[in-house]
């Protein structure tokens, strides 16, 4: 008998992790209005984060973000400019990320000066080199605090689980893909020549070494894992930051152990306003919950922004965002 093959049309229909941002935040956009009203401000969430543009929104600068980090937490990261025509020294591999993208745009592990060559000449914009850190556990961390407090909370932890296949001796990689719903959407992305390998059996094959959601990573709550000993780790990070209070950092460490003792945090990616709590596309995660904890973060947000603009930080002007919109999502 021939098994049935879910649609991937309805897989995406019915799995919110699959929607697109807009369907999935589309529905709440009053309570954003909501909390804009009792801010008291439209732009609000551009007052969170003073440090970065626009407190991380839209045009956010990767590298203005990692230099806020104390450098012994940040992997060797170095800006190149779009007409740079040197490199710096480097230690193959890296990975290459545009300084202002999000959710996966763009990046790239480059195995060698010729990798790098090629993205170079294919990019129309600046972007960061970065060591690419071999730490096995890649973690979403969300951390935020008062501006008058000391103490901040963690509300989201989420581990990534790659996409990865084990060869059986016989079905070719692209097959081994077929047999899982979330691969089968990487599968026109995935190389052919790679797709027609056939794996020994037993040999692991990880496919996508970027961890991104629409790259096919699995995002799995780790909530339970958060203590008071973790969140005093980032206390600990962040108390020395000046202007950043509410984010997502996205990073590697060896084990969970190590994390809770701070020791062998490398933080790839800092996440200003723009960041989700990744927790929430965990695929046995619902949507009414997912809503709730979005909710809370817009809150958290609201907050800081009251405070911030308060004491005199100033919200972005409704035209300068609207136009930092429009020219991001024009053809």
């Amino acid at each position: 008998m021939t098994k049935r093959v879910t649609p991937l049309w309805w897989i995406k229909l019915t799995k919110f992790e699959y929607w697109n941002w807009m369907a999935f935040y589309g529905p709440i956009i009053p309570v954003w209005l909501y909390l804009a009203v009792k801010a008291r401000s439209i732009t609000f969430f551009t007052a969170v984060n003073p440090a970065c543009s626009a407190g991380g929104f839209l045009n956010e600068n990767k590298m203005q973000v990692l230099n806020l980090l104390p450098k012994e937490v940040v992997p060797f990261s170095k800006l190149i400019s779009k007409g740079q025509t040197t490199f710096p020294e480097l230690t193959f591999p890296v990975v290459a990320k545009p300084n202002s993208g999000q959710r996966g745009r763009g990046i790239e592990k480059l195995l060698s000066l010729e990798d790098l060559k090629r993205y170079h000449a294919g990019i129309d914009e600046d972007y960061v080199l970065q060591e690419f850190i071999e730490s096995p556990i890649e973690l979403a961390v969300f951390y935020s605090r008062m501006p008058n407090e000391a103490k901040g909370k963690i509300s989201s932890i989420t581990s990534k689980e790659f996409m990865t296949v084990i060869g059986d001796g016989v079905s070719t990689i692209e097959q081994l893909m077929e047999q899982n719903d979330r691969y089968r959407f990487q599968l026109k992305s995935t190389n052919l020549a790679v797709r027609s390998l056939i794996l020994m059996e037993g040999e692991v094959r990880v496919l996508e070494p970027i961890g991104n959601h629409c790259r096919g990573t699995k995002f799995v709550d780790q909530r339970s894992i958060t203590t008071p000993e973790l969140e005093q780790v980032f206390d600990d990070l962040m108390k020395n930051v000046k202007g950043f209070f509410y984010g997502r950092f996205d990073l590697k460490v060896e084990s969970l152990s190590s994390l809770q003792l701070g020791k062998g945090i490398k933080v790839m990616e800092l996440n200003g306003v723009n960041g989700d709590p990744g927790h929430i596309f965990d695929p046995n995660y619902k949507l009414l919950s997912a809503y709730k904890d979005v909710y809370w973060h817009w809150n958290r947000m609201a907050q800081i922004a009251a405070f911030n603009i308060k004491n005199g930080i100033k919200p972005l002007p409704v035209s300068t965002v609207w136009s930092t919109i429009v020219n991001k999502f024009k053809p």
